[in-house]
């Protein structure tokens, strides 16, 4: 990953700016998970409609979105970064109040910034991971840009997923670079990432086609990741690297599921297939990814310091175990299995927070 940093280390004062930032992330997420809470079936009070509607994109743009804009205009060093962040901040709170063309408009901007973000980092350095990682920022624009155009988030879910999956992908090539990683072996997930944003585009057309050829991409990005991250070594450690690993490879494991059903499938009707592959990805993948980069990304970004203690793991197992549970009811028609599996993901990410919490406190009290 991109060094944070370009002008030495930020003043404890500058970092403090950043907070607010994140609160419109922080809302998407509190908003988004209020809402699944809706469409599991639950009676919950819902202040707003829009928490339910907009799950997924609250999700993807909103939290997702800001975190990743935010950690780019840090690496990019220049005031005028921070816009993406504010505007997708800003663009989840307009949205969970249920200002719908507002909070588009805010969060297709998010994306167009973000775009600009990383030409002005290729005025730096050239490389096929930063190469990929616009691409992820383009597929949030453009899906954006049709979900502002009146499509229904259910008909962006490639486009989402392309964002985020590339992003990732991206700054796992590039962590794979800097361990002297082949050129020709590069060449594998350079494919797997044209087929994820090929899949995306033919999906506006095509949805079926595209939602297959969108799997196939996942299932060999998954397949390439498995084989050539360094995950595959670090996991043999200790501390923060094993557990790091750990994170990566079972996300893996969950981009492998949801492109397979895609690859099968097409794109699944509403019900089992349709919220298996959405969670294994967006949940299993996405978040798993949050949690192993989490001690190393807040850090560098917020200097906030939350260092690496085995507590850590009780949400990671949660989170995994509860989308076990999920894929089961939904695969084997059983709404009990699938509401319960998601309560539980829901609480695997809140207990994260009050794991890493815990892991401060626990250090600072462990004599030296």
């Amino acid at each position: 990953m991109e060094k944070l940093e370009t002008r030495g280390s930020p003043r404890p004062r500058v970092a403090a700016r950043r907070f607010p930032l994140l609160a419109g992330a922080l809302l998407g997420l509190v908003a988004g998970l209020w809402g699944a809470l809706g469409l599991l079936g639950l009676d919950v009070p819902m202040p707003r409609t829009a928490f339910a509607r907009e799950h997924g994109a609250l999700m993807a743009l909103g939290f997702l979105g800001t975190l990743i804009s935010l950690e780019r205009a840090v690496a990019l060093g220049r005031p005028w970064g921070y816009a993406a962040p504010a505007l997708a901040g800003l663009g989840a709170v307009t949205t969970a109040l249920g200002l719908g063309l507002p909070g588009k408009l805010l969060l297709t901007a998010a994306g167009g910034w973000l775009i600009a973000i990383y030409i002005a980092v290729l005025g730096r350095r050239t490389g096929r991971d930063l190469a990929i990682q616009l691409s992820g920022a383009v597929a949030w624009y453009v899906g954006a840009l049709l979900w502002l155009s009146g499509r229904p988030v259910a008909e962006i879910v490639p486009w989402l997923a392309a964002f985020l999956v590339l992003t990732i992908a991206g700054e796992r090539l590039e962590l794979a670079r800097v361990a002297f990683l082949g050129r020709r072996a590069s060449d594998g997930l350079l494919v797997a990432a044209a087929l994820v944003g090929a899949g995306a585009a033919v999906s506006t057309g095509w949805p079926d086609a595209g939602w297959r050829l969108t799997g196939l991409g996942m299932a060999a990005l998954a397949g390439w990741l498995a084989v050539h991250d360094v995950a595959r070594r670090t996991v043999r450690g200790t501390g923060l690297p094993r557990y790091a690993a750990a994170c990566l490879l079972a996300g893996y494991a969950w981009l492998a599921v949801a492109g397979t059903i895609w690859l099968a499938a097409g794109r699944p009707a509403s019900g089992g297939l349709n919220d298996a592959a959405l969670h294994a990805v967006f949940l299993g993948f996405v978040m798993s990814m949050v949690f192993g980069h989490a001690p190393v990304i807040l850090p560098a970004v917020l200097r906030v310091r939350l260092p690496y203690h085995p507590v850590l793991y009780a949400p990671l197992v949660l989170l995994h175990a509860s989308l076990v549970v999920r894929v089961a009811g939904d695969l084997g028609g059983s709404a009990a299995l699938r509401t319960a599996g998601g309560v539980l993901g829901e609480v695997s990410l809140l207990l994260f927070g009050g794991c890493a919490v815990a892991a401060s406190r626990l250090l600072r009290r462990e004599p030296s």
